[in-house]
């Protein structure tokens, strides 16, 4: 991802759990004000 940090609204990330999911959540983890995450799979992954 780009290295600029400016703060994102909303972000809805499906297929949290695992793959480009996951890295998405991760990246967008400090810079959404809000992120939703979307996962089929409960538990650790």
């Amino acid at each position: 991802m780009a290295a600029d940090k400016k703060k994102h609204g909303t972000v809805l990330i499906t297929g949290a759990s695992s793959g480009i999911g996951r890295e998405l959540a991760l990246e967008f983890g400090d810079r959404a004000e809000t992120l939703v995450l979307a996962v089929r799979r409960a538990g650790p992954a």
